[in-house]
Formats: C-alpha cells, sequence, structure tokens
C-alpha cells in the first residue's frame, strides 16, 4: 500500500452521529465470524469504528473514487486494526467484482447518491457474493408506499436531484422487490436517527 497522510483523510460530519445506532443493528445481524465487505466506503470513519467495536470480523472496506480510497487507507493507518483490510476498487454497478465472497455485506447512504444502475448491481453482487443465510445491511432514507418519511427528506431528495437526476431516494417497495429477484429476502426495518432506516436483508436459503 502506498504512503498515507492525515491531509488525505476525510471527514464527514454524520458518521459521528449515525455510527453507534448502526453499530447496534449491526451487533444484532451480523455474522460473529467472516468477512464483511462495505460497498463505498466513502471517508473510511464508519468502517473503522465498526472494525474496532467488532474485532471477531474482517472488514473489507471499498470505494470507486480514488480519493475516498486514499481517505481509507490513511484512517486505517491511523487506527490500526488488525481485522481491517486495506480498501479495494470496487464500482457496485460494474461487474464482475475484484472478489467472489463475503459473508455480509453494508451499503451506508450509498443507494440515494449514486444512480439505480448501482443498486441493481448491488443486489447482484450480493447475490453473487453471499452464502445461504449471508446478511445485506442498507441504512439512509427511504420513501414509503411512495410518500416521504419526513419533511426533511422531500427536501434532501430535491437537492439530491438538482445536484445529479440520476440520484433521489428510493422507494422501499422498490428496492425489495429488486432484493427478491436476487435471492434476498427482506429481514426488517428499522427505524433511525434522522428520519434513516436500517434495512435488512438475508440471502435466501434455497
Amino acid at each position: 500500500m502506498n504512503s498515507t497522510s492525515q491531509t488525505d483523510m476525510l471527514h464527514a460530519p454524520a458518521v459521528a452521529r449515525n455510527r453507534d445506532p448502526i453499530l447496534q443493528v449491526l451487533r444484532r445481524v451480523l455474522p460473529e465470524k467472516g468477512t464483511v465487505l462495505e460497498i463505498a466506503s466513502g471517508s473510511g470513519e464508519h468502517v473503522v469504528h465498526f472494525a474496532r467495536a467488532l474485532p471477531t470480523l474482517m472488514w473489507l472496506p471499498s470505494d470507486p473514487d480514488g480519493a475516498a480510497r486514499r481517505s481509507i487507507a490513511a484512517h486505517r493507518q491511523n487506527a490500526d486494526i488488525p481485522n481491517l483490510l486495506a480498501p479495494i476498487d470496487l464500482d457496485a454497478s460494474k461487474s464482475p467484482w475484484p472478489l467472489t465472497r463475503a459473508d455480509a455485506i453494508l451499503a451506508i447512504n450509498m443507494i440515494h447518491i449514486s444512480p439505480w444502475a448501482a443498486t441493481e448491481g448491488l443486489m447482484a453482487g450480493a447475490e453473487r457474493l453471499l452464502l445461504p443465510g449471508g446478511i445485506l445491511y442498507l441504512y439512509g432514507p427511504y420513501k414509503e408506499n411512495g410518500q416521504h418519511t419526513a419533511p426533511s427528506n422531500a427536501l434532501f431528495d430535491a437537492d439530491l436531484a438538482a445536484r445529479n437526476p440520476e440520484w433521489g431516494v428510493r422507494d422501499l417497495g422498490e428496492i425489495r422487490a429488486l432484493a427478491s429477484k436476487h435471492k434476498l429476502d427482506f429481514v426488517q426495518r428499522v427505524s433511525m436517527p434522522a428520519n434513516n432506516l436500517s434495512v435488512i436483508f438475508r440471502k435466501r436459503l434455497g
């Protein structure tokens, strides 16, 4: 791995607010051992926090953006956590992915800040990589039954569309339907702070 420095570190203010509520859900749903692949790891702050808190799991961060991977690498080097692997270059919308198996997959604040093709690729990748019973964990804002769950989410959705017409808050029903096509069964939705949801899927056993 190339040398990194603290100047490479990116910081996302929302991480400090949501990392512990997310961790509380992950403690319940993730396996005790195995490899957890994080899609679109961004700054890398989430995966450092989770790897430190859940040391029996191996954590593999990924991001298609070079600046994000440099940030992840810098946070990893600074944290010096043995169960946190070096970040890999992975674009969820493209196939094949640079690995063939994971015991669980996380995608935090990804689905609404990417084209729909990335969500389609995420579900297809989860079907390929996860063994039966493997977990796919999603976090972010969602519509339910075609409606925003809060006025703030409607404003956020409008802002996303202004930034990129291919972005937007997705409807949970559409996500569930797409997941089902890829042998991913809906397990649970958990209300989270700031009008977000944790959504858990499990790879179909049969």
